[in-house]
């Protein structure tokens, strides 16, 4: 079982910044999953990866996807207080789901660094 959050890698936000949307992300995903899922992760160690896409087409493109074969996923649209304008796509939580089931849709997503 493992989680991971996409970012959208064209806003450069700053740390701080990213740090809180891809804390949305996992949370929001996560509350989107079902009880078996919740505790299977839970119990497995909670792994989270942080990936990365270029552009908000790409999110909006995986998070179809992920809804397509029915997988937790919650995209994140930012309130506008700070850095970014209210609406802005910054990320998208997948899972808690199978290593596999996740691996299928994000395979060639590069990690975040």
């Amino acid at each position: 079982m493992k989680q991971v959050i996409v970012v959208n890698e064209a806003l450069k936000l700053p740390r701080g910044k990213l740090a809180a949307q891809v804390a949305h992300a996992a949370v929001g995903a996560f509350v989107e999953a079902d009880e078996q899922a919740k505790q299977a992760w839970l119990n497995s160690g909670m792994t989270k990866i942080v990936l990365k896409v270029d552009n908000e087409a790409d999110l909006l493109r995986l998070h179809h996807l992920a809804l397509s074969q029915n997988m937790p996923a919650q995209l994140i649209q930012d309130a506008g207080r700070t850095v970014v304008p209210v609406g802005t796509v910054t990320c998208l939580g997948i899972g808690p789901a199978s290593e596999s089931d996740i691996d299928e849709l994000t395979h060639d997503l590069k990690l975040l660094r």
